[in-house]
């Protein structure tokens, strides 16, 4: 079993900072891909940010320059942290990674519960 634990969200003022954490625990062979993901009502789920193991990253071009992703591999564990926070951030932020359970096992998709982040003043 592989678990995806989000922690992180709140409320926040425009302009204010959040940072997310989403640790992997479970049965762990290697962790390919870490990613963020962020849904509002009605509207289908969007990428926010991705980091490979090797450290190569995508930011969504709505969230670059504000919002950075990073990972420590040792922890299994994805951050993000998000600067300079506007109405439109608010959403479910969602954690997923794309892993392998086993040597011999094909990559996975396994997602966190999601956390709440609400920019409000």
């Amino acid at each position: 079993q592989v678990q995806l634990v989000e922690s992180g969200g709140g409320l926040v003022q425009p302009g204010g900072s959040l940072r997310l954490s989403c640790a992997a625990s479970g049965s762990i062979f290697s962790i390919e891909v870490m990613a963020w993901y962020r849904q509002t009502p009605g509207k289908q789920r969007e990428l926010v940010a991705s980091m490979t193991y090797g450290g190569s990253t995508v930011h969504a071009s709505s969230v670059k320059g504000r919002f950075t992703i990073s990972r420590d591999n040792a922890k299994n564990t994805v951050y993000l942290q998000m600067n300079r926070l506007k109405p439109e951030d608010t959403a479910v932020y969602y954690c997923s990674a794309e892993l392998r359970t086993h040597s011999y096992a094909a990559l996975g998709d396994y997602w966190g519960q999601g956390t709440q982040v609400t920019v409000s003043s």
